[in-house]
């Protein structure tokens, strides 16, 4: 189904008038909830003094641990997490207690009135100092396959190598927040910016003492969330519904830009070491690789992303014999969560690296060593951890981009204009995705769905998916809407609640769509049924196939309105209402043997970048980018290509300008939009050039599409290995150079002038 139906909710962010939770009226008596946290990474907090606070005026209550009716616990998985700290504050930001006043400044006024009395404890900030003395979370993960240290020992070729590849802000538009509204008895109701209602309700009825049947967690819409709000929204939540509780009125926790940064997780930092072989082409023929991340100070969601950099590893290529290892190091930072790729890059970027090395080692274009490399269409197409990759998009994608850019014809006149300039450098670099599609904990694939048809013809959708910006609405709406043969203006996708569709996993691992398009459309084809049943009442001779499609129903001998039929089911007593689920078929994998199919199908893509870089200073510009990416039959192109250059731009920030600032003591020091820098409009190339893959259905989805949420994130290290190409060049490529990520400025200007130092000793 190709067509661009615009995002439903477009014109109202364009006037400005859609409602995010900071936008919703207050009832007159309602409170802001504000945090108290640790400035300390890690001390024990030896007294507190609330007198003089709790004395203001306008202070509604100010609560401690001790106020905790439930559990005082919001770890996800692990129980590691508390909810207000008891005694020992293990990262900056560790939260204290929580003031509820009437309005913002008094909160602000009453936590600068708390004396707090610490006694630091040595703290742990970075990998290498957590892999000297500090503590991992679990043990190590691994997967295997073929006999590696032999192949690796028996080739012609081996490279030792290592990278560092920082942490990233998420920087969603809306900070955390939420509103916890308390109702009769126990009931409390939660507007959350959340991915996660079932979970923000889990964890709200946890610390609250109640039944989660006494919870109900709504989610209109998130202001941008890019896997921010999997876990970590549900913090504000709890916060705000023990003050709610407490105090019996409304109360809104809404986070400030510096406060939202400087106490909230990131993307995971990693430091991976490999070492490899391959022979004289450039095949890889054993490879080990591991993978060492920086977790923070709870378990959160660690384990799971360090698995998908496990997996992905291999990313395009077909590795006969290899280990790859991983930890996840336990520091005195705030937890590091979920973030677009989960995982996904971190492992990739290693392996782009490695054929980038094997490059310059063979002194042989990437682009070719990558095609040698990529998985086979019928051999070699087996993952690390055995699965079959299916389908192989990989071929059809390098052979028309490589076409379509004039790639290697490019490659020539880059090096003609390194050859005429001294100081500024051009590089071109392409890289493949190939990004497996599913939650890798088996039970979270699955979807629940509410579909309502009124009298009138219209229908109400209401779905456990939450839109955060990305379009899922919008697609959903066409699935049913093409399920009755309507125009989608006559279908709405209501608020995401906990109490219509219960149980939902979170909108993440980019299966939003997939799961719950196919959940919605499963209860379509129930109401579907009962429509038939209507349309043979009207028509009783009717034998032929019955259709739906613009706005009719009909056979081959009769027709009548869609709104016809619908009163007609009305009439004779024919619900108008269903439940639909889906579960992902066929999803396993054993941890211990390190085999299964964690995936149901395989998202591929492509990308090629030109950079121009002023080697003295490491400023640079994008040149030219092209992408061509595979999102099976696309259900929104126009949706599906503004992920693409959405999710490249935010991998271009993640391998260029965001980078993390820390103290030895463990606090953040670009916490601000002035201190930390994300993308702006000058990053993005001057020539843009996106394409999906025409023609490649995907039977196994829901209308023959791909996710495409993730897997173009990868693109944006096409952007970090062009830089580095340029920078190659300043050493006519002989030497290998000092690159991590990200790529500042700084680091491409000091790399420049170790590799001009290098030619200079070699040629004196």
């Amino acid at each position: 189904m190709q067509q661009s139906v615009e995002h439903d909710s477009i014109r109202l962010h364009v006037s400005g008038e859609s409602v995010y939770i900071h936008d919703m009226k207050l009832s007159e008596d309602a409170l802001i909830g504000y945090l108290v946290y640790s400035q300390k990474a890690h001390a024990f907090v030896k007294s507190l003094n609330l007198f003089e606070a709790k004395a203001l005026k306008g202070v509604a209550c100010i609560l401690t641990y001790k106020d905790i009716p439930g559990t005082n616990q919001m770890g996800p998985i692990a129980k590691d997490e508390a909810c207000l700290i008891e005694n020992e504050a293990n990262f900056i930001g560790a939260p204290i207690a929580l003031i509820a006043a009437c309005d913002l400044e008094t909160a602000i006024k009453a936590t600068q009135m708390i004396e707090i009395e610490y006694e630091e404890l040595p703290a742990i900030i970075g990998l290498e100092q957590a892999r000297e003395k500090g503590e991992s979370f679990q043990n190590v993960r691994k997967i295997e396959r073929g006999n590696w240290q032999n192949a690796i020992e028996n080739s012609p070729h081996r490279l030792i190598g290592e990278l560092h590849s920082g942490g990233q802000e998420h920087w969603y538009l809306e900070t955390q927040t939420a509103l916890a509204v308390p109702g009769e008895g126990k009931e409390m109701r939660i507007f959350s910016s959340t991915q996660h209602p079932d979970e923000t309700q889990a964890v709200v009825a946890n610390v609250l003492g109640v039944s989660r049947n006494h919870v109900e967690v709504e989610v209109k819409r998130m202001g941008g969330a890019f896997g921010g709000k999997e876990t970590q929204a549900n913090h504000v939540a709890a916060w705000a519904a023990l003050l709610a509780n407490h105090t019996k009125k409304a109360v809104e926790i809404h986070l400030t830009r510096d406060v939202d940064q400087l106490i909230t997780g990131k993307r995971h930092p990693f430091y991976s070491t490999f070492e490899l072989g391959f022979d004289s082409d450039g095949r890889i023929l054993g490879l080990d690789v591991m993978l060492n991340s920086n977790g923070g100070s709870s378990l959160d969601l660690s384990m799971a992303i360090l698995e998908r950099a496990l997996f992905h590893i291999d990313n395009a290529y077909f590795l006969p014999a290899v280990r790859v290892q991983g930890l996840v190091w336990k520091t005195n930072l705030p937890s590091n969560t979920a973030f677009r790729g989960f995982g996904g890059p971190q492992g990739i970027a290693v392996i782009e690296t490695i054929i980038d090395r094997i490059a310059r080692v063979l002194k042989k274009d990437a682009a070719e060593i990558r095609q040698l490399n990529f998985y086979g269409e019928t051999e070699r197409n087996t993952t690390h951890y055995g699965q079959e990759i299916g389908p192989n998009s990989l071929p059809k994608i390098y052979n028309q981009l490589i076409a379509s850019s004039d790639y290697f014809n490019r490659r020539n006149l880059c090096n003609q204009f390194n050859r005429k300039n001294e100081f500024v450098k051009r590089g071109l670099a392409l890289t493949p995705v190939k990004f497996g599609i599913s939650f890798t904990t088996s039970f979270l694939n699955q979807a629940g769905a509410l579909v309502n048809i009124y009298q009138d013809g219209s229908i109400n959708v209401n779905h456990g998916g939450t839109e955060m910006g990305q379009g899922l609405h919008t697609k959903i709406k066409q699935i049913a809407a093409e399920s009755f043969g309507l125009d989608p203006n006559q279908v709405i996708i209501t608020a995401t609640n906990t109490s219509k569709v219960p149980n939902a996993s979170a909108t993440a691992a980019s299966s939003g769509t997939d799961l719950n398009g196919m959940a919605v459309k499963n209860a379509c084809d129930q109401l579907k049924v009962r429509l038939e049943k209507a349309f043979k009442i009207l028509f009783p001779l009717s034998e032929s196939q019955i259709e739906f499609a613009e706005s009719r129903v009909f056979d081959n001998q009769n027709t009548a309105s869609f709104k016809e039929i619908v009163r007609m089911a009305y009439l004779n007593q024919l619900s108008l209402s269903s439940t639909g689920f889906y579960k992902t078929p066929d999803i396993f994998y054993d941890r211990e043997k390190g085999e299964g199919k964690p995936f149901h199908y395989f998202a591929f893509g492509m990308a090629i970048s030109e950079v121009e870089v002023d080697i003295l200073n490491g400023r640079h510009q994008i040149l030219r980018t092209d992408i061509l990416h595979d999102a099976g039959n696309s259900i929104n192109p126009l949706i599906d290509k503004g992920q693409v250059e959405g999710a490249f731009i935010q991998g271009v920030g993640w391998v260029t300008s965001e980078e993390m600032k820390y103290t030895e003591s463990g606090n953040l020091l670009n916490h601000s939009p002035d201190t930390y820098k994300i993308p702006s409009i000058t990053d993005i190339p001057i020539d843009f050039r996106v394409e999906l893959l025409q023609n490649a259905p995907n039977p196994l989805v829901i209308k023959q599409s791909k996710a495409v949420g993730e897997p173009p994130f990868i693109h944006g290290l096409s952007v970090w290995l062009a830089l580095k190409d340029a920078v190659s060049a300043v050493g006519n490529h002989l030497f290998e150079p000092d690159f991590q990520i990200p790529a500042t400025h700084e680091l491409i200007a000091l790399s420049a002038e170790k590799l001009r130092n290098r030619i200079k000793g070699k040629t004196g």
